[in-house]
């Protein structure tokens, strides 16, 4: 999909700058870390911690990000920075900070479209890797979900159980988001 099919239109995807404006209006003493973790053979993999306040122990939201240096212009110049930014976004929008009626941001279409483009040429070879990555990403975020919801007092056998049942292969990724649903509105009731 091009970014000229009617399926896409930019202007209903926030930028990551609007998130974190957005954050910042709502959190003046929030603060975003970032950390590079991984940088070889030419991808690179950041992620971001999201704080609500200055003093905060545990982040509110995390978000990653991995772009692989020349897949576009952008990252053939800038990989390391958009990388960055890209895990920002995802945080700020793990934190419901969507600026926009959809979810990821404009950078993130992007590179959806970019895969796409990539998987077409290499069909099962790098779909399969991809989608572990995917995978993976999204259980590392319910594992830092579940560790807030138990800071607040959930339940420590069903912590347990889902924690196993998140680490367990085979478990899909819609389960999975199903699963980090459930604890965002657990940890949401508890926090009044």
């Amino acid at each position: 999909m091009s970014k000229t099919d009617s399926f896409f239109n930019p202007d209903q995807y926030a930028t990551v700058a609007e998130r974190i404006e957005l954050f910042y209006s709502r959190f003046p003493q929030g603060r975003i870390n970032t950390e590079l973790v991984g940088r070889q053979d030419g991808e690179i993999t950041f992620k971001a911690l999201v704080f609500r306040g200055a003093d905060d122990a545990l982040a509110a939201a995390t978000g990653w990000a991995s772009e692989r240096e020349g897949d576009s212009d952008i990252n053939s110049v800038a990989c390391l920075e958009n990388t960055e930014t890209s895990a920002v976004g995802r945080a700020l929008a793990n934190l419901g900070f969507t600026a926009s009626s959809k979810r990821p941001s404009r950078k993130e279409m992007d590179k959806a479209i970019r895969v796409r483009n990539v998987l077409a040429f290499r069909e099962r070879t790098r779909g399969e890797s991809g989608t572990l990555h995917s995978l993976t990403n999204i259980a590392d975020d319910v594992l830092h979900v579940l560790s807030i919801a138990e800071v607040k007092g959930f339940p420590r056998q069903r912590s347990e159980v889902l924690r196993e049942r998140v680490r367990r292969p085979g478990l899909s990724a819609t389960r999975v988001r199903k699963i980090e649903a459930s604890l965002r509105a657990w940890i949401r009731r508890h926090e009044m």
